[in-house]
């Protein structure tokens, strides 16, 4: 796939999430939540990265508000200023300060005493713009999640974190190609259908809780 095509492939996967109606995007959260909350993969994870959802993004603010109610410690994407390509995950505290970041999404105001090292996450629940039937994540082209976790590159022992990408139905596609950088994931769920792909990541795990 040329940079064009990719490109291409990105814009229309973006139209098709951004043009769910607000009740379909309501209805697709909930059943993620559903699908995911419920799990043994969720429930013994006590360390748990989110996102906020933009661009027509699934939403999993029903899951960090179960997380934060059952004492969890929730994060957050925080990009740095310097240098511009990275980001940390800071934990959410009880009264978030917020702030805007370069793209427009809402991000805690950055601290570092709250900034915690992407190995010691447990769970990563992730966003993307696509997916194959093969687990093949493409995001929006920034690489940031990439970078925070080629650790997994370099030590393919590390079990932790989990990284679980979410998406809508309508983002699946036939195939994406395999960039040497890109991270591998361990499972893509939407709200329809569950790709487990880590060798002993069982499906039970996102069937029972």
């Amino acid at each position: 796939m040329t940079p064009d095509s990719r490109k291409q492939l990105r814009k229309q996967l973006r139209t098709a999430r951004q043009n769910l109606s607000r009740g379909a995007q309501k209805q697709a959260s909930r059943r993620l939540a559903r699908r995911i909350g419920q799990s043994s993969l969720f429930t013994r994870s006590r360390h748990i990265a989110f996102y906020l959802a933009a661009d027509g993004e699934i939403d999993p603010s029903p899951l960090i508000a179960r997380c934060r109610k059952l004492g969890k410690h929730c994060y957050l994407p925080v990009l740095h200023r310097w240098p511009s390509t990275h980001m940390s995950f800071q934990r959410l505290l009880p009264q978030q300060r917020w702030i805007r970041n370069r793209f427009g999404i809402r991000e805690p105001k950055p601290n570092r005493r709250l900034q915690i090292k992407p190995w010691r996450l447990d769970l990563v629940l992730m966003p993307l713009v696509g997916f194959d039937a093969q687990g093949n994540r493409l995001g929006m082209g920034g690489g940031f999640y990439d970078r925070a976790f080629a650790f997994k590159h370099r030590r393919s022992h590390w079990q932790t974190p989990v990284l679980i990408g979410l998406a809508h139905d309508c983002q699946k596609t036939r195939s994406l190609p395999i960039a040497g950088w890109d991270i591998p994931l361990d499972g893509i769920v939407t709200d329809r259908e569950q790709l487990l792909l880590r060798p002993g990541l069982q499906r039970s795990k996102l069937n029972q809780g």
